[in-house]
């Protein structure tokens, strides 16, 4: 990976650092409700009790166009310039994951596709 330092701080290019998280096979795309940090859905790097690492995860803000987690995750959302989904991280660790579900090949592109919010 290519990189420069400028002032000790060390800078890569934005396309690497994705790359480390890309998808591999066998990572199921999932909606992750959790305790206290809220809705999130990427792929499924791991779980371990409540513990769930996503790669490639957004935070699901807010949402129109969905009843419910589980209707966004079988048909995605019909109101997607309404929605508000955070840019997407390479990978994040939820400690307190309370619902898991497994999202359509529909729903993910869906999700997929929604605008990053910005204020």
């Amino acid at each position: 990976m290519d990189k420069i330092a400028i002032n000790g701080v060390d800078y890569v290019p934005a396309d690497s650092v994705k790359a480390v998280a890309e998808p591999v096979d066998g990572m199921r795309y999932c909606i992750i409700r959790t305790y206290s940090a809220g809705v999130h859905a990427g792929y499924v790097k791991s779980q371990s009790g409540k513990e769930v690492t996503l790669v490639n995860a957004r935070r699901l803000w807010k949402w129109a166009g969905a009843f419910t987690l589980s209707e966004m995750a079988v048909n995605g959302v019909s109101k997607p310039n309404e929605c508000r989904f955070a840019t997407t991280v390479p990978e994040i660790i939820l400690t307190e994951a309370i619902e898991i579900i497994p999202c359509t090949e529909t729903a993910k592109e869906i999700i997929l596709g929604v605008k990053d919010y910005e204020c």
